[in-house]
């Protein structure tokens, strides 16, 4: 029976982190003891370790159905540099590469095995796996096993053949997209046995997320891009026309920049994505064909050029900013007229009726979240089912909040309207009761008669409107799309109804647009980007070497930990989140070496680096320079220097102590810290003496000590 102690070893070992992240614990012990498990949660969240770490500790292979070739090659590629045998099979590969891999498959000696759907139900290969013992079943992207997702693939529907023929191999279908409906339907879609269910907050905090007139978008474009010099991002355009156009005008104005979309070349489209990727260029113009299967975790903002169809696809674009948790900008560009064109669009392909139906509702989500006047991250995890108590603080509303006033008698007019037509009427309709309106639909329904009919005549129906998706967007009632999209009571319906609760709206004017500031930054933050820009031109300049992405090598925000804390030994260096033991194998020394390197060179222009000044003292130690040289040389008192060599000695520098401090003062020493303990206070150790050792001989004493008796400690 493997245990959560093995899974939190394997995560340190091979992945670099100390701890798992909120509800990733939870979720590797429900796969650990065999169960069906469900996860929401948001890119970023870290979907990929609640299958990669039980796949590392249980025996046999996982198997992980993954929609596009590309997100197959990155995980791949990320799981081999961390020290984890895995592999994948699909189309880009030869018949003879894909045989090779079987094999090794068959051997036992990969742990993770990547494939389309395709491939995993094509004639023969669920006879392979029959073969194999096979650890785990891993659906990534599950939303897309729904009808009523947003990116439905037909294929996927065919999944339920795992369960069919493994129904004792555990199955973990992974999502960072899925409202109330969806998520049911991936459990029913794939016949999973009571499973567990988590879902993670959709909360993105690092995202500040922002939405602006459609007015004059490129030269608004060209100052965000200013301010945000060499950071990687993503601009989203509606057309493969308006892509290549801005992408186009970019390059012309001195951008790095690339574009993509789907009627590019395989190879066309494969060069743009591995130049974004291994950071070639900073940044790419695409349609949303760009996007699912990229793990790139250093991208720090993304555009949206035009408006998304969906609450979504938007969500699940922004999310690919800041996935190392580092901040990030989301700014969406809204102009009524994207609306129509989107409109038009979908009413143009009418295939499936109920589909375009289905897609006109989530635009008009989509188009009330661009419109909205309340914080814009509430009304996010609110799609997603999720409530959050206050306002983000990192989204333009809450910058420049617009002006409120009690709104609670119009609230509990819809409410009790929703209520009392028994929570069978949608928008549309329920803004007809509430008007008064002698429409065919009202008078059938016998809607005319119920209490709150005509309760709002003094509103005009623009206005409820308005009001009425305020009450949508903030959780005060909620839609039902598989129920003819009417509008259902909530919790919060019924404290506004019931136990008084107060309900502030949104006075209707244009908001004000908030102006950029630009503040000086202090000169510790100055120093700590240029370290942060050194140890990303080497993390380039080793991916390259090693045909990789950069963020495969270390993320983002472990190098920004590393510009903070400046690790120079290999404790220190381990200490960094997301440094694990293989990689420090890899790449340790060479990030330290570029840290001492830095360090050095600040000091030499006189820049004081705090927590770095014992490296300066010993560069001039190798050189031969003895403790009162140093002492003149650095204009520091002779003690400080002392101290230095013993902090050096701790941190495991090659520091001869013993030409400081002779063995029988050693020994004499050493018998009050056993005594004192290693963090007594040097006064009490000195006073313990009868003080007839120097300061400085204690201090070096209870660095040699710490060497010598670690294993006591």
């Amino acid at each position: 029976m493997v245990t959560i102690r093995e899974a939190r070893e394997a995560l340190k070992l091979y992945f670099g982190y100390e701890q798992f992240r909120p509800m990733q614990e939870q979720i590797i012990e429900g796969v650990l003891d065999g169960k069906d498990v469900v996860v929401l949660m948001p890119t970023g969240g870290g979907k990929s370790v609640c299958y990669q770490v039980p796949a590392v500790v249980l025996p046999g292979l996982c198997v992980v159905i993954s929609p596009l070739i590309a997100l197959m090659k990155d995980q791949v590629e990320a799981l081999l540099a961390n020290g984890i045998p895995a592999a994948y099979i699909n189309s880009s590969q030869t018949a003879e590469q894909q045989y090779l891999i079987e094999n090794e498959c068959l051997e036992g000696k990969l742990k993770l095995l990547y494939v389309s759907p395709e491939k995993l139900l094509s004639s023969g290969f669920m006879s392979f796996l029959k073969r194999i013992k096979v650890s785990l079943f891993a659906v990534d992207e599950a939303h897309c096993i729904s009808a009523w997702g947003h990116d439905f693939r037909p294929e996927y529907t065919q999944l339920k053949a795992l369960k069919q023929q493994f129904q004792t191999v555990p199955v973990i279908a992974l999502t960072a997209t899925a409202d109330k409906l969806t998520q049911k339907d991936i459990q029913e879609q794939l016949y999973l046995h009571n499973p567990q269910v988590y879902v993670a907050s959709f909360d993105r905090p690092n995202i500040n997320l922002m939405v602006k007139p459609g007015r004059d978008r490129f030269n608004k474009i060209t100052e965000f891009l200013d301010r945000h010099h060499k950071q990687p991002g993503i601009i989203y355009c509606l057309s493969r026309k308006g892509v290549e156009s801005l992408a186009a005008k970019l390059k012309g104005k001195g951008y790095s920049v690339t574009f993509y979309h789907a009627g590019m070349s395989a190879g066309q489209r494969a060069k743009a994505q591995e130049d974004f990727l291994r950071d070639n260029v900073q940044i790419v113009c695409a349609t949303i064909a760009f996007g699912m299967g990229i793990d790139k975790s250093n991208v720090r903002w993304v555009i949206h050029y035009n408006l998304p169809k969906n609450i979504e696809g938007y969500y699940q674009e922004i999310g690919r900013a800041g996935r190392d948790g580092a901040k990030a900008d989301a700014l969406l560009f809204y102009s009524f007229a994207d609306v129509m064109n989107m409109r038009n669009m979908l009413q143009e392909n009418q295939s499936r009726e109920t589909q375009t139906e289905l897609q006109l509702v989530k635009l008009e989500r989509m188009q009330q979240f661009a419109e909205a006047s309340a914080c814009r991250r509430r009304i996010l995890l609110q799609y997603f089912g999720e409530t959050m108590q206050k306002d983000c603080g990192n989204c333009d509303i809450c910058r420049n909040p617009p002006t409120r006033f009690d709104g609670t008698l119009l609230a509990q007019k819809a409410l009790s309207a929703i209520a009392r037509t028994q929570e069978q009427v949608n928008l549309g309709l329920l803004v007809d009761v509430l008007r008064g309106a002698r429409t065919n639909q009202v008078i059938q329904a016998g809607f005319d008669k119920v209490k709150t009919y005509g309760a709002g005549r003094d509103i005009n129906p623009l206005d409820w409107h308005r009001y009425l998706h305020q009450l949508l967007n903030e959780g005060y009632m909620e839609m039902a799309y598989d129920q003819g999209y009417t509008l259902k009571l909530t919790e919060h319906s019924k404290q506004v109804l019931f136990e008084g609760r107060k309900v502030q709206l949104v006075k209707f004017e244009d908001a004000r647009q908030e102006e950029p500031t630009i503040k000086a930054r202090p000169k510790r933050e100055l120093i700590k980007d240029a370290l942060f820009d050194r140890l990303r031109q080497l993390r380039k300049s080793i991916a390259d070497e090693a045909g990789v992405p950069p963020y495969v090598v270390f993320t983002d925000t472990t190098l920004q930990e590393m510009a903070a804390e400046r690790p120079t030994t290999k404790i220190s260096m381990l200490a960094i989140s997301g440094v694990g033991a293989q990689k420090f194998d890899r790449y340790g020394d060479l990030f330290i070496n570029e840290v001492i390197d830095f360090v050095n060179e600040e000091q030499a222009k006189g820049n004081k680096m705090k927590g770095a000044t014992h490296l300066a003292t010993f560069e001039l130690l190798k050189q031969g320079y003895s403790v009162e040289q140093i002492s003149i040389q650095r204009s520091l008192n002779p003690v400080t220097v002392y101290s230095h060599l013993a902090t050096l000695s701790e941190q495991g520098y090659d520091v001869d102590l013993y030409r400081y401090v002779t063995k029988g003062e050693f020994k004499e020493i050493s018998k009050a810290i056993a005594k004192l303990g290693v963090d007594a206070k040097l006064k009490d150790v000195f006073e313990h003496l009868n003080e007839q050792f120097e300061y400085h001989k204690i201090r070096l004493s209870i660095a040699l000590y710490k060497k010598e008796y670690s294993w006591q400690l």
